[in-house]
């Protein structure tokens, strides 16, 4: 699942970024982009290749379709824990042994001859992914001088909108070709290849300091990491019960066929990976005002669908709106995590990847109640109230003192 905040923020002297030439610092942040990559399109490969798997394991479409709800609770009940267990190790040891993991858990997806095989290699996904973005949250400011951490966060944060963008259909389109191990293969590769370079193009980065259990305790209790989790939860919770079932809902609407929508689904995507960048450069100063103005045009958008995406033009506009909305999600939120507290970056990071992870989950499983027993008008307008509730609470945040 990096703060643009850092940049303002005291910098602990075990935080510094080490000293190597600029081109290695980037090589860095692009290698870790990478990694938050491969996780992301692993967690949602199925998605694209449902039929095939389901055909080959003689199991339905719906059932397979519960091995991302695996991947996401177990890194949402994981994450968490991160920053504690690896305790002092390296933080580039310890992301080579959790791609190393990623690589496992791939390796043995694509070997799978039963849901419960797949399901196993699922858990261990979802513990490494979770370790994975745990980590990878936390480590601009410590691979980028202070004015280059809004751009750091910006590109690491660009490996989940990239992913939801080129990483599913790629993977759909060589699951075609070769069949649908082949597509988990070639993540377990790429997975073995960052892996590698990660132990030669990463600097070594000291654990700050161990973080006992009944500090992440003291972390989560504060308020304004509460209510980042709680805008986290609310915004991710909504994305995600509307844009699951975006298809069908845009066949009622406007009509359109399969085609057009795989094309504003594109649309969407290349307008969330611009979303990233403006979001986590101009959240440096302010995230939570970030945050909330994401949160209006979210709302809106999700209001305004049902009666403006009646035609193929005027879909095509709200989509690339709540695109690039969306885009800016991540990375603000986690950068608003990382203002409030500081000194607790890890764990806060993970406290944010298991928000997000469990929200995914639940947005998915609540957005399909509500579609089967209300129909997409209501789904779209259910979750623009819960977006409006994720602005409200940016605007207490703003408006109430930080502890």
């Amino acid at each position: 699942m990096p703060s643009s905040t850092s940049a303002a923020l005291p910098r602990p002297a075990s935080a510094r970024p080490p000293r190597t030439h600029d081109a290695s610092r980037w090589g860095a942040v692009t290698l870790i982009a990478l990694a938050v990559f491969i996780v992301v399109a692993a967690e949602m490969m199925p998605v694209g290749l449902l039929t095939p798997i389901g055909a080959s394991l003689a199991e339905s479409e719906g059932t397979i379709g519960l091995s991302l709800t695996i991947t996401g609770l177990v890194a949402a009940v994981t994450a968490p824990f991160v920053p504690v267990l690896t305790g002092r190790i390296d933080r580039r040891t310890a992301l080579v042994v959790l791609m190393s993991l990623v690589a496992a858990a791939n390796a043995l997806t694509a070997v799978a001859t039963s849901f419960a095989v797949m399901s196993g290699a699922r858990v261990l996904l979802g513990v490494s992914m979770g370790g994975v973005w745990a980590l990878a949250a936390s480590l601009a400011p410590r691979l980028a001088t202070a004015r280059a951490v809004p751009t750091a966060t910006a590109i690491i944060f660009s490996g989940i909108a990239v992913a939801s963008v080129i990483g599913v259909p790629v993977g759909t389109y060589v699951g075609a070709v070769a069949g649908w191990p082949a597509a988990f293969w070639a993540l377990a590769v790429a997975a073995v290849g960052v892996a590698l370079a990660m132990t030669v193009v990463l600097p070594r980065m000291p654990a700050e300091a161990p973080l006992p259990l009944h500090a992440l305790w003291a972390t989560v209790r504060r308020p304004a990491v509460l209510g980042g989790l709680a805008i986290t939860a609310l915004l991710v919770t909504a994305h995600f019960a509307a844009y699951t079932y975006v298809r069908p809902a845009l066949e009622s609407f406007a009509g359109l066929d399969a085609s057009r929508i795989a094309s504003m689904l594109l649309l969407y995507g290349v307008l969330g990976v611009l979303g990233n960048f403006v979001a986590g450069l101009t959240a440096a100063r302010s995230p939570m005002t970030v945050v909330g103005a994401l949160s209006l045009g979210i709302a809106a958008t999700l209001a305004l669908m049902p009666s403006l995406a009646t035609a193929a033009a005027a879909a095509a506009v709200a989509m690339a709106v709540w695109g690039f909305l969306y885009g800016g999600v991540s990375v603000s939120t986690q950068a608003s995590f990382a203002h409030a507290a500081p000194a607790q970056r890890e764990a806060a990071s993970a406290l944010w990847v298991s928000a997000f992870n469990a929200s995914i989950a639940l947005g998915a499983f609540t957005g399909g109640h509500a579609y089967d027993e209300a129909g997409p008008q209501f789904l779209f307008w259910a979750t623009a109230g819960i977006a409006a509730v994720a602005l409200l609470t940016a605007v207490l945040r703003q408006v109430t003192p930080s502890s």
